[in-house]
């Protein structure tokens, strides 16, 4: 017997791969993009952006406007996080639609989504305010799933006895949040960020220069520069772009990350403390200031005052937040009426898919199953390499001092701007864009999975490990029943929100542009990289949703099911 509670999965809800629920999202988010993309062919038909320029005296500034989108973004998937895994984790009725619409929106190639919102935009806004809306929401749809999913795990995993306390004590909804869903999803939430940080600068090149036919979107900013610098085959400024991003990223770590992490220690769920707490010389100073300590002092009056105020407008309630809501004839005359749009968006877009030639399907069918192919060799091969590095990161504190800096700074730099120069080196091995294809994905996809897993290896409570040791379990032991079932939950969250990053990087991989040089294999990103770049709009739908649907059918049939088996089987209590 393991020393997590062992519980079978109930059969009925492992079974259920497709719900209504799932077909309603899907032709939900067909019918929108179908009407972004017919929305889209009214956009100016030719679009000429700002020139980038490449001298290093503009990285401050540029970086100042990159860290600007960057934060904001982050502010709109916070809020997304909060309020949406919570509505999910919580509201059964809900829960049948949000699911499935979180599995469609996180599977949505994002670099095929960006010209359908940039070209809308620049139909109805002027373009650089079209463009800097749609890179905020390139930069949010890279970071808000992963950490909606991270947040979600934790809010499905608190244990029956937390639970239960937080009834007897009638704790209202905001209490119950911020009393007991907040500090114990604390701790995975910030590592979670950290990731979509990362993720974030992946896509930064992406949403600060992109072209669709002859219309050029450019935004100054540091991912600008470095696309810039990779297209012109400049490495003298990709060098200088490299440094300035490495520079933010180490100040991001040392007077943010480190110090919440340090912060966050004190809610891991532990009856004995950690012998090797996180540590930050930026948290000390600041923590030691007069005047921080006056701030701290006059936030947490504010915060009893709306304590005292939420409790007396909504009182406290025995049941642990199964929301009750009443349907009135207004809330089904409004679904009668989504139903019906959403039907006819499902008409349009098949009318439109059906005068794809078949050609084009035969390339989409064999694009699908080469990307699926690069797809699992990179989840293998992060999955092989993450586990152990992440388990010493998250459990040793000596290890995390050295190489967590190393993994947010190799984590948060753009492939992109490195993948020049490993394409230099195996372009001319047999199958050298395959490799390089595969490098590239797997370089935005394992932070994904490392980050989780670190997480999950600084939750574990030191009690634990003492009562491992007291019981004299060699080191497979321990790992079979403390470390492998206490990561379960946070691996799946990371090879869900992995293999999404991995579809979407395969647009980036499979189509390049180096040199003067477009080089290219087939592959379903390939397809979606080609039609955008030729403004096939038929093609680039198609390709797009082909996408959806196999990502949401790998999640439903493989993932969900696995993650199911995280929440019932695995949980910590």
């Amino acid at each position: 017997m393991g020393l997590l509670q062992n519980i079978l999965p109930p059969k009925e809800r492992m079974n259920r791969i497709f719900t209504w629920g799932d077909a309603f999202v899907l032709l939900l988010i067909t019918s929108l993009l179908y009407g972004g993309v017919k929305i889209a062919v009214n956009a100016p038909a030719e679009i000429q952006g700002p020139s980038i320029a490449l001298n290093p005296r503009v990285l401050p500034w540029y970086a100042l406007l990159s860290l600007g989108r960057m934060a904001a973004a982050y502010l709109l998937s916070l809020l997304f996080t909060l309020i949406y895994g919570r509505a999910a984790a919580y509201n059964k009725r809900l829960e049948k639609v949000l699911l499935p619409l979180l599995d469609v929106l996180q599977s949505v190639p994002i670099l095929s989504f960006l010209p359908v919102v940039l070209l809308s935009l620049s139909a109805i806004l002027p373009q650089r305010i079209a463009a800097e809306i749609a890179s905020i929401v390139l930069i949010f749809t890279s970071q808000a799933w992963n950490m909606t999913f991270g947040w979600y795990q934790s809010l499905t995993t608190i244990p029956k006895e937390l639970r239960e306390a937080s009834a007897i004590f009638r704790l209202n909804n905001w209490l119950r949040f911020r009393q007991l869903e907040l500090p114990f999803g604390m701790i995975s939430l910030i590592w979670n960020s950290m990731m979509s940080w990362a993720g974030g600068w992946f896509f930064v090149m992406a949403a600060e220069i992109f072209t669709v036919g002859d219309r050029d979107f450019r935004l100054p900013g540091l991912g600008a520069y470095l696309r810039q610098a990779s297209i012109e085959g400049n490495f003298t400024a990709i060098g200088w772009g490299l440094i300035a991003l490495v520079t933010v990223i180490i100040a991001l770590d040392q007077l943010i990350w480190r110090p919440l992490l340090a912060w966050s220690d004190r809610f891991k769920l532990e009856m004995v403390e950690s012998d090797q707490p996180p540590t930050s010389w930026f948290y000390d100073l600041i923590n030691d200031s007069e005047l921080i300590s006056r701030i701290k002092e006059f936030c947490a009056k504010l915060t009893d005052r709306l304590d005292l105020y939420l409790v007396y407008k909504y009182p406290m309630k025995g049941s642990f937040l199964e929301t009750e809501f009443k349907t009135s004839w207004g809330s089904w005359v409004l679904f009668g009426i989504g139903v019906a749009l959403v039907g006819y968006g499902g008409l349009l877009t098949f009318h439109l898919l059906v005068n794809l030639p078949l050609v084009e399907w035969w390339g989409i069918l064999l694009g699908v199953l080469a990307t699926l192919l690069r797809v699992f060799s990179s989840l293998a091969i992060a999955l092989a390499w993450t586990i152990p590095v992440g388990v010493a990161i998250g459990t040793n504190r000596r290890v995390a001092a050295v190489i967590q800096p190393i993994v947010q700074i190799a984590a948060s730099i753009p492939a992109t701007a490195i993948f020049p120069v490993f394409l230099l080196l195996v372009i001319n091995w047999i199958g050298g864009l395959n490799i390089a294809a595969i490098f590239l994905m797997l370089m935005g996809t394992q932070w994904y999975l490392l980050f989780n897993i670190i997480a999950g290896a600084s939750a574990i409570p030191q009690d634990l490990k003492y009562t491992a040791a007291l019981l004299g379990l060699k080191k497979w032991e321990r790992w079979r029943t403390l470390i492998l079932p206490a990561l379960f939950p946070y691996i799946i969250t990371g090879m869900i929100t992995a293999s999404g990053g991995a579809w979407n990087a395969s647009i980036v991989a499979e189509y390049i542009d180096f040199g003067g040089k477009t080089l290219t294999t087939t592959g379903l990103g390939a397809t979606i990289a080609k039609a955008t770049a030729l403004g096939n709009y038929s093609l680039l739908f198609a390709a797009t949703l082909s996408m959806v649907f196999t990502v949401v059918l790998i999640n439903r049939l493989v993932w969900r099911r696995l993650y199911q088996v995280a929440e019932e089987k695995y949980r910590l209590e």
